[in-house]
């Protein structure tokens, strides 16, 4: 775990897919210290001229945008963490995006261990085999 997914504005390209994941993965990994394997992205594009911010569209506004929504496990991470990874991702996608609208959203979401897992189990489960 986490599951993130993103949302980008534009028309789908590859490389720019690539380089998301392969940023917000490691900050996933050196901010959040979540592990690689269990690390799952999903990436989607909407058209600029069906994404609005202020009831206009970013086609009229002529900028890009993001959305981020990462679910990890409650009490797993400090407030100071938290913060940390919203300000290196907005960072880290201004300099991936050209012409980055402010307002792209990053939601970090504290989910109860019992209410969450992978493969089955919930990340209660996984807390107690280890003995946490």
């Amino acid at each position: 775990m986490p599951h993130i997914v993103i949302h980008l504005s534009g028309q789908p390209d590859a490389q720019l897919t690539r380089k998301v994941v392969d940023r917000v993965t490691e900050l996933t990994q050196t901010v959040l210290d979540k592990k690689l394997p269990v690390i799952a992205i999903t990436v989607q594009y909407i058209a600029a001229d069906a994404w609005f911010v202020g009831g206009q569209s970013l086609a009229e506004l002529g900028k890009s945008a993001f959305h981020l929504d990462i679910s990890i496990s409650d009490e797993t991470n400090t407030k100071a963490q938290k913060a940390r990874f919203l300000h290196e991702v907005y960072d880290a996608m201004a300099a991936l995006r050209g012409n980055l609208h402010e307002v792209s959203y990053i939601h970090v979401i504290d989910v109860r261990a019992t209410a969450y897992g992978y493969g089955g189990r919930t990340q209660e489960y996984r807390h107690q085999q280890a003995g946490v």
